[in-house]
């Protein structure tokens, strides 16, 4: 089977299977580059990395809008109950939650996680399977020596790697990990909506990874 992959801007995806649609940190309001509004997204799940405003998003519009089942981190599903959401899937690193696309799981990541000075849990990396096609978002995320095992463990066709630098990895470092985790493809994120992260892509070349640099609201058929 194959996927179709639509780069919503900054960190966010809209990845859709023969009949589900999974949101991966769907930032739309409020972000520069984003090229439609949390009311043209439709699906049937919401995947979470962290609980920072670039991530989390218009989680709640999105979910209440669609129905949609929300996995995130415990803390993350705990503020969203108080929102009004009650289809979420608690998780936390290393946990993994099967769901009628596929599974998803949790992952380290490097970084914080808070929304309006609340913490919500620690940042993950997410792993999304569907139709047979397996992806790793890293998150906001540092290099770390076992994105080599992640990569060994999920073989993730495709790879998020963020490269805006000051948040995140720079290029040089993103440009590491994705040597260590070794997808089919890298696609650069979290760089350009603002000046603080304006970065070159071009810079991003890992050995023996093929690079996809996306615009938004561009789309990637894989499988």
């Amino acid at each position: 089977m194959s996927i179709e992959l639509t780069y919503l801007g900054h960190s966010g995806f809209l990845v859709s299977g023969s009949s589900h649609a999974v949101a991966i940190d769907p930032f739309l309001t409020g972000n520069p580059v984003a090229g439609r509004g949390p009311d043209a997204v439709a699906c049937q799940a919401i995947a979470l990395t962290h609980g920072h405003a670039d991530h989390f998003g218009d989680t709640v519009a999105i979910a209440k809008a669609n129905d949609a089942t929300v996995y995130g981190a415990f803390e993350i599903c705990e503020y969203l109950g108080e929102q009004g959401i009650e289809k979420t899937e608690p998780m936390n690193h290393g946990g993994r939650v099967d769901a009628p696309f596929g599974f998803v799981a949790m992952t380290q990541a490097i970084h914080s996680s808070s929304l309006e000075g609340r913490y919500l849990g620690m940042p993950a990396g997410i792993i999304l399977a569907i139709d047979g096609v397996t992806i790793y978002h890293c998150g906001d995320t540092d290099l770390f020596s076992d994105m080599k095992l992640i990569g060994e463990i999920y073989r993730p066709d495709i790879a998020m790697i963020p490269i805006g630098d000051r948040f995140t990895m720079g290029p040089a470092l993103a440009t590491r990990a994705a040597e260590l985790i070794r997808p089919k493809i890298a696609i650069p994120v979290h760089y350009n909506t603002w000046p603080p992260i304006e970065q070159d892509p071009a810079q991003f070349a890992p050995s023996g990874v093929e690079v996809k640099v996306m615009a938004p609201e561009q789309t990637l058929t894989h499988g």
